[in-house]
C-alpha cells in the first residue's frame, strides 16, 4: 500500500499506511471516530490466536457429523436404506427426514428448502441424511454403506434450458420496472443496438467453511455456536426444526472467517442438523463441512443472462433502453427474489435512463440454490449497463468515458431512476473528473493505442467505470438494529449489538462510536460476541448496512446512559445540564473536572441505571413493489476506477497492470478499515469477472469444487500498481452515523473497469473493427475465443 493511500478525513494531510490510533492527550481520545484505528482482532488474526467456531474447545462426548448428499440432479428417491449405516463402528445416530420433530425446512422465506430430502432430490449435493459418530472419518465411512435408489427425472441445469421450458420459480414470478416509454424511445433514436451478455456466478470461498456446534441444555434448550451473518435466522430455523419456541434456542458467535453473503441464509442447514443430533443424543454435536462438500452443498452468486436493446443519439446519450434479465436461482427460492430485484435496481448504475423497461425472470434449475453474495445482484445489473455503454462508444467511435459522462445522473438532482426515486446526491461527475486527472487517463489511453499499433501479440486495454450503489435492505422491515451497552462502576464499558464480525471491521467501528459518545479511549470499550440472548430479532449483517444500523443503535444506547449521567451530575452539583460536558476521559461539571470513571462511580452510588438498550430504524425509505416505485434506498455510495490490462492474443492469458481507485466513504468512520474493504472488494470483484469459473457437467455435478479447479485471485494477481484513495470531499447528505457511508459492497463493482478494459484489449486484437463478444468470467479461454471471433468477423467485414 502506498504511503499516500489513506487520506486524513479532515483533508489536512496524509496518514501513514500503517493504521494507528490518534495520540492521547487532553484534547483527544484514543480510537474515536474518523481515526485510522487498527482492527480489534488484527493481531489475533496474524498470530493465529483468533478463535472461530471450530476453535471452541469441544466438550466431552462431542459427536462429529457428516451430511450425506444426493448424487443426482433431479430424481425421485425410490428407496433409502440406512440400516447398515446405523450398525457401523463409531456411529451414535443416523438422521433422516422422519427424525425431525418440527418442520423439515431450513429456508429463509419460502418453506421450500428441506433439511433432508424426502420424496425427491433436486440438485447434486442436496442433503439426504446425516451420520453422527465419534469421528468424521467414522461418519464418512458409515455414510458410504447407505443404499439409495433413484428414479431419474429431467433436469434443467442452465439458464437457457430453464428459459426454454419457462421454468420460473413458483414463488418468484417475473417482475418489471418501467420509466417512460422505452420501446418508443428506442424506435425513434438515431442509433440502435441489441446484444446479450452472459454473467457467471461465484463461490464465496470464505477461509472458514460452514460450521456449527450445538450444545444441549436443560429442559430442551439448545445453544448453537454458528458461523453465520444472521444469528436470529439461524435461531428461528433451529427452533422451527426442533419444534421449539425461539426463546429455547440461543445462537452465538464471536467472529467468522469470511462470509460475503454465503453465511446469511446457508448456515441454517448446518446448525439445524447439529442441533438435531444434540437433541437426539443428548450430546454436543459439530457439523464442519470440508471445502469440496461446502462448495457442492451451498449456494453461489447468481449467474445471469442479460439481453438488451438501446437507442441513442450522436453524442451517445441513451434515449431508451430495455433489459431482459434472467437469473439462475437453483432449486429453491432462498433470497433470489430480493437479489433479482436488486439487479433491476442497479440496471442504471450511475446513468440517467429517462426511458427504461427492465424485465426480470427468476429461473428454477436443478442446481444448488443460489444465494446472497457481496453486492446482492447489484453487480450483475451493472454489468448489463456497462456493456451497453461500451457498445455505444464503439459504435460511435468515441472514448467510452465521454459516453459515460454524457449519461451521468446530474449533480443538481432531478434524475429519476427506473423505480421512480430521485437521485439527489449524485457526486459521480465530480469524482470521475478528479480520477480522470489524477490517473492521467487521457494520456494513458493514447499510450495504450500507440502500444497496440506496434505490438502484434500483446494488446492493452484501459477503462474508467463508475459505481452508484444503493444502501439499505430493499425489504423495509430488515432496516432495524438493536444494541446493548453497560457502563460498569469502574468506568469500563461492555458493548453488544446484533451485527456480526466477519473480518470487515464492524465491531471496531461500532466500538469507536461508543468511545466517541462517552469520550473515552477505545481500550475502555469491551467488544463482545454476538448472541441472540442479548439482542433479539436482529437483521443479517448484510446490504452494507452493518455500521449504519448497529452504529446508530449503539450510539442511541450510549446517549441514553450519557443523558442519565448528565441529569444526575446536574442535580447533584446544582448546575444546568448544558454545563455538564464530556471531554476526553473526563467530564466538566460547571467549572470543575473529574475523571469519567469517578463520575460513573458517583452515579452508581446515586442509583442511576448505567445500562441501556438502543434501537434504530432507517427513516424515509419506502417502496411499493407492485407498482415498482418508491425510495428503497436511504442514500447512494459512489466510486470510480481506472484499470489498465494486457492480454496475450495467442493464449488468452491476461493481467491487470494498474488500478486507480477513488471511493466515496462519506466521512469515513475508520479510513484504515475502509481502505481494506476497498482493496479487498476490488480484488474479489476481479476474481468474479476474470478467474472464478463455476462449471457444472450435463448431469448437474459441479466440477469446480476445490482450489485445484476453482481459481480465486492470489497475491500474484494483484496489480503491481494499485493507487487507492478515499475521496477527501466525501460527506453523506443523509443523516447516517457521523455522516459516514457504507463501504462493504460498493468497491466490488469497481472491478467492472477491469472487465471493460479487457473488452477494449480484445477489440484491439481485431484492430478495433468489430465489437467483442466477451462474457464473464473473462478466463483465458474466453478471451482467446473472443480474439478469434473478432479476427474472423473483422475479415468477413
Amino acid at each position: 500500500m502506498d504511503e499516500t493511500a489513506i487520506q486524513d478525513r479532515s483533508g489536512a494531510g496524509v496518514i501513514s499506511s500503517v493504521p494507528h490510533e490518534k495520540p492521547s492527550h487532553e484534547d483527544s481520545i484514543r480510537g474515536g471516530v474518523h481515526g485510522a484505528v487498527v482492527h480489534d482482532s488484527a493481531a489475533l488474526h496474524v498470530s493465529g490466536e483468533a478463535a472461530y467456531v471450530d476453535d471452541i474447545p469441544e466438550l466431552p462426548g462431542t459427536l462429529q457429523v457428516y451430511i450425506a448428499m444426493s448424487e443426482r440432479a433431479h430424481a425421485r428417491i425410490a428407496s433409502l436404506d440406512v440400516s447398515a449405516v446405523r450398525d457401523a463402528p463409531g456411529v451414535a445416530c443416523v438422521l433422516t427426514a422422519g427424525d425431525i420433530p418440527g418442520e423439515n425446512d431450513a429456508s429463509p422465506v419460502a418453506h421450500d428448502d428441506p433439511v433432508f430430502a424426502e420424496d425427491k432430490v433436486e440438485y447434486v449435493g442436496q442433503s439426504i441424511f446425516a451420520v453422527a459418530a465419534e469421528s468424521v472419518a467414522d461418519a464418512r465411512a458409515a455414510a458410504k454403506l447407505a443404499r439409495v435408489e433413484y428414479e431419474d427425472l429431467p433436469a434443467l441445469i442452465s439458464i437457457d434450458e430453464a428459459l426454454a421450458e419457462d421454468a420460473d420459480l413458483p414463488t418468484a414470478p417475473p417482475h418489471e420496472m418501467r420509466l417512460g416509454d422505452a420501446d418508443a424511445a428506442i424506435a425513434s433514436a438515431p442509433h440502435r443496438l441489441e446484444g446479450t451478455v452472459q454473467i457467471g456466478g461465484q463461490d464465496h470461498f470464505y477461509l472458514e467453511g460452514q460450521v456449527a456446534y450445538a450444545v444441549p441444555g436443560e429442559a430442551g434448550d439448545m445453544l448453537v455456536h454458528s458461523s453465520t451473518q444472521h444469528p436470529s435466522e439461524v435461531q428461528h430455523n433451529v427452533a422451527k426444526v426442533l419444534g421449539l419456541p425461539d426463546n429455547a434456542v440461543t445462537v452465538e458467535l464471536r467472529r467468522m472467517g469470511g462470509g460475503f453473503g454465503g453465511k446469511e441464509s446457508q448456515p441454517a442447514l448446518m446448525a439445524a442438523i447439529a442441533a438435531l443430533v444434540a437433541r437426539k443424543t443428548g450430546r454436543p454435536a459439530k457439523v464442519r463441512l470440508d471445502r469440496d462438500d461446502d462448495m457442492e452443498m451451498t449456494g453461489k452468486r447468481h449467474d445471469f443472462r442479460i439481453d438488451y436493446a438501446v437507442g441513442f443519439d450522436n453524442d451517445g446519450r441513451i434515449k431508451g433502453v430495455r433489459f431482459d434479465q434472467a437469473a439462475r436461482c437453483g432449486y429453491s427460492a432462498d433470497l433470489s427474489a430480493a437479489i433479482a430485484d436488486r439487479a433491476m435496481f442497479h440496471a442504471d448504475n450511475a446513468y440517467r435512463l429517462n426511458n427504461a423497461h427492465i424485465r426480470s425472470r427468476r429461473m428454477k434449475t436443478h442446481t444448488v440454490s443460489n444465494t446472497a453474495f457481496r453486492g446482492f445482484g447489484g453487480p450483475q445489473g451493472m454489468v448489463g449497463i456497462e456493456r451497453v455503454i461500451d457498445a455505444i462508444a464503439f459504435k460511435l467511435g468515441k472514448d467510452p468515458l465521454d459516453v459515460r459522462r454524457a449519461n451521468f445522473y446530474p449533480a443538481e438532482g432531478g434524475g429519476i431512476t427506473p423505480y421512480h426515486m430521485e437521485v439527489t446526491d449524485s457526486v459521480i461527475g465530480e469524482m470521475v473528473d478528479a480520477l480522470e486527472a489524477s490517473s492521467n487517463y487521457r494520456a494513458r489511453r493514447k499510450a495504450v493505442r500507440a502500444f497496440n499499433a506496434t505490438s502484434p501479440i500483446l494488446k492493452k486495454g484501459i477503462a474508467l467505470t463508475p459505481v452508484k450503489f444503493g444502501i439499505s435492505f430493499t425489504t423495509k422491515h430488515l432496516n432495524q438494529a438493536g444494541a446493548l451497552v453497560h457502563v460498569y462502576k469502574d468506568g469500563s464499558v461492555h458493548l453488544n449489538h446484533g451485527g456480526t464480525e466477519m473480518g470487515q471491521g464492524l465491531f471496531t467501528k461500532v466500538a469507536q462510536v461508543v468511545a466517541e459518545e462517552f469520550q473515552i479511549d477505545l481500550s475502555h470499550v469491551k467488544i463482545t460476541a454476538t448472541t441472540t440472548a442479548k439482542v433479539p430479532n436482529t437483521s443479517a449483517t448484510a446490504a452494507s448496512s452493518g455500521s449504519d444500523l448497529n452504529g446508530m443503535a449503539a450510539r442511541n444506547a450510549a446517549r441514553t446512559i450519557k443523558h442519565r449521567i448528565i441529569a444526575f451530575a446536574a442535580e447533584k452539583y446544582k448546575v444546568r445540564e448544558e454545563q455538564v460536558v464530556f471531554l476526553p476521559n473526563r467530564v466538566r461539571v460547571g467549572n470543575e473536572e473529574m475523571r469519567f470513571a469517578d463520575l460513573v462511580a458517583e452515579a452508581y452510588l446515586g442509583r442511576v441505571s448505567l445500562s441501556s438498550t438502543g434501537f434504530y430504524a432507517t427513516p424515509e425509505i419506502h417502496y411499493d413493489r407492485d407498482q415498482a416505485r418508491g425510495r428503497p434506498f436511504f442514500y447512494f455510495a459512489y466510486g470510480a476506477a481506472v484499470s489498465e490490462v494486457v492480454i496475450d492474443t495467442l493464449t488468452g492469458e491476461n493481467r491487470v497492470l494498474s488500478v486507480d481507485i477513488l471511493h466515496d466513504a462519506g466521512r469515513s468512520l475508520n479510513p484504515a478499515v475502509d481502505m481494506g474493504q476497498i482493496e479487498g472488494g476490488f480484488i474479489q470483484g476481479l476474481g468474479w469477472l476474470t478467474t472464478e469459473e463455476l462449471w457444472w457437467d450435463e448431469a448437474g455435478k459441479l466440477r469446480t469444487h476445490a482450489p485445484s479447479t476453482y481459481k480465486i485471485p492470489t497475491a500474484n494477481d494483484r496489480p503491481d500498481k494499485m493507487t487507492i484513495r478515499i475521496w477527501d470531499k466525501g460527506v453523506n447528505r443523509s443523516e447516517t452515523i457521523y455522516r459516514s457511508k457504507a463501504v462493504g459492497e460498493p468497491p466490488l463493482m469497481l472491478a467492472l473497469s477491469a472487465f471493460s478494459a479487457l473488452v477494449d484489449a480484445v477489440a484491439a486484437a481485431g484492430d478495433y473493427k468489430v465489437f467483442p463478444h466477451l462474457d464473464t468470467p473473462a478466463t483465458p479461454e474466453r478471451i482467446l475465443m473472443a480474439v478469434e471471433d473478432v479476427l474472423a468477423r473483422g475479415e468477413a467485414d
